[in-house]
């Protein structure tokens, strides 16, 4: 996998969880039912349109959707993969353990060497060794 494969394979990576972690909500209350007020119908909304988003605006809105959904939707919380938080930054590590931003840090800094370099990297492996999922 080339460099530019491996930003591709990233990108999608992350986009694939956002995709997960949207479907995962609209299945869960108060989006299931005709009980959601215009808060979390509001919310929902906004969730779903942020991978269509670029740039700039696809992190702050992401940041700000996260921790929403922490503060406000907190039963969400166990559904929020954690690549996420660290994903979008800025106020979402306030929800991750020192320990847990380190491994993400390292697996970024291994990521950007490699790409850097030319090199090929597998995100998905080498996130599993560093997270100890094997």
């Amino acid at each position: 996998m080339s460099g530019s494969d491996a930003e591709t394979a990233y990108r999608d990576f992350h986009r694939n969880l956002l995709t997960q972690f949207i479907h995962a909500t609209q299945q869960q209350p108060p989006f299931v039912n005709d009980q959601a007020d215009e808060q979390a119908l509001e919310y929902l909304n906004q969730l779903e349109s942020l991978p269509s988003l670029q740039g700039i605006e696809y992190s702050e809105q992401g940041q700000r959707l996260l921790t929403q959904t922490i503060a406000s939707f907190a039963h969400l919380t166990p559904l929020l993969p954690r690549d996420l938080l660290w994903h979008f930054g800025g106020d979402c590590l306030h929800y991750m353990p020192d320990e847990e931003i380190e491994k993400f840090q390292r697996l970024d800094e291994q990521f950007h060497q490699a790409v850097s370099a030319g090199e090929a990297f597998d995100y998905s492996k080498e996130r599993a060794r560093i997270l100890g999922l094997h």
